[in-house]
């Protein structure tokens, strides 16, 4: 231990642990997966090929991440978590270093593979993991918190990356560059200097350890459901298929901006950008409204992310010629939005406990990545059909009505699983 003094109340080294995955979050995470639109038709159209010619690297990513996480839950619930997430971060921002130099699209679709290997880790377990094991309480505020920096991170910079990419007729070159160089430096300092695997490493109990023992009578232990023994059980499945669906649907708030384009000569159509940002708002503020609710009640969570994105789809379905009410109904899907990496882990924490959560939810967490490979093109296909946008919509309701009866009855069947030390 760097320390043996258990230190309890004032400022917690755990505060620094929130500062860090906030960080991850809106530093590599958000260049990489919400970025990464500035680049498409730029750098398709410098190599003379057709965007989905070069956007394939980007579903490289995807597969990758579903490769890597099982990998990266047993490394991360074995190796030392700053020397893991360290070597994430370095390997996303020496690749877009490397993207500035490519000088074929064959180079980018390499550079896909081992983005997904680096950025999975980072986006889907880093934070949930870190807040686990540092935290006792507000384990949900902070999650959300964190998450919703991806979004943040998104508007900050989304329009730097595009100042780059203007700047020159390969503009994309520079623009690759700057993000890397920022991922290095904003990110590495948090991994390398602050990042604990645990409160052990620094002589501390857990945000909140002192208040639970005094509740309890008893030490704080972290008690779980092994992943062996996890990934047997109707819950573990339930949450899986939960995972995979509420993915799916988030990415309908992708052609939001289609749908508004499709009343040609109304004043809806220009909104696109509008109702898309109305989206991001959302999803960023409901992140955290999301965790503070799952803290008092998991059920409650399902309830308010869930209820929001499908009073949010209905108003967008049912009243689209009002501009106001549309942006209102994307700001409120943007509740069932936050689900996707807020919702997810804390389900799985509260079925299967902390014990053995990291291996447990990167594999849960598969089924998201499975999800985002396959969603743009099955929206794409829907809204092609005949009445295509009313059939999106009806499709996304009953997603999110079969997601709530999948994580009401994970937490009924999570009642009886008995959770143990070891």
């Amino acid at each position: 231990m760097e320390e043996t003094e258990i230190k309890k109340g004032g400022f917690h080294y755990a505060f620094l642990i929130v500062a860090s995955g906030i960080a991850i979050a809106c530093v590599p995470c958000a260049i990489v997966l919400s970025c990464a639109g500035i680049f498409f038709t730029p750098v398709a159209n410098y190599f003379g090929v057709a965007r989905v010619e070069f956007t394939l690297y980007f579903s490289i990513m995807c597969v990758a991440m579903i490769v890597m996480l099982p990998i990266a839950g047993k490394l991360m619930s074995n190796l030392n978590l700053r020397a893991v997430l360290s070597a994430c971060v370095a390997v996303d921002g020496v690749t877009y270093i490397a993207m500035s130099q490519f000088t074929a699209v064959w180079q980018f679709y390499i550079a896909g593979a081992l983005l997904g290997l680096a950025t999975a880790p980072l986006i889907y377990l880093a934070v949930p993991t870190l807040i686990n094991a540092w935290c006792k309480k507000k384990v949900g505020f902070f999650i959300g918190l964190c998450m919703a920096f991806t979004g943040i991170g998104g508007v900050i910079f989304n329009p730097v990356g595009t100042a780059f990419i203007a700047s020159a007729p390969d503009g994309w070159r520079m623009g690759y560059l700057v993000l890397g160089v920022i991922i290095l430096v904003a990110t590495l300092p948090f991994t390398l200097f602050v990042i604990r695997s645990n409160p052990a490493e620094k002589g501390l109990e857990p945000y909140g350890a002192d208040e639970c023992q005094a509740q309890s009578g008893k030490s704080v232990v972290e008690k779980g459901v092994s992943a062996t023994k996890a990934m047997k059980t109707p819950a573990f499945f339930a949450i899986l298929a939960f995972c995979f669906i509420i993915t799916l649907n988030q990415t309908v708030y992708q052609f939001f901006a289609s749908y508004c384009q499709s009343f040609t000569g109304t004043e809806i159509a220009g909104m696109a950008g509008l109702v898309a940002s109305a989206c991001m708002a959302g999803q960023a503020i409901s992140k955290v409204v999301l965790g503070i609710i799952n803290d008092k009640s998991v059920k409650g969570g399902l309830a308010f992310g869930i209820g929001g994105g499908v009073i949010g789809i209905v108003l967008m379905w049912l009243m689209p010629l009002q501009a106001a009410i549309l942006m209102i109904g994307a700001f409120l899907f943007g509740c069932a939005y936050a689900c996707t990496t807020v919702q997810t882990p804390l389900l799985t924490r509260s079925v299967f406990g902390s014990r053995d959560y990291t291996n447990i939810y990167s594999r849960i967490s598969m089924a998201g990545s499975l999800g985002s490979v396959v969603a743009s093109l099955f929206w794409a296909w829907v809204i092609d059909l005949p009445n295509g946008f009313a059939m999106m919509f009806g499709l996304s309701i009953a997603c999110m009505v079969v997601c709530v009866v999948l994580g009401l009855f994970a937490l009924k069947t999570g009642k009886k699983l008995e959770q143990t030390t070891e």
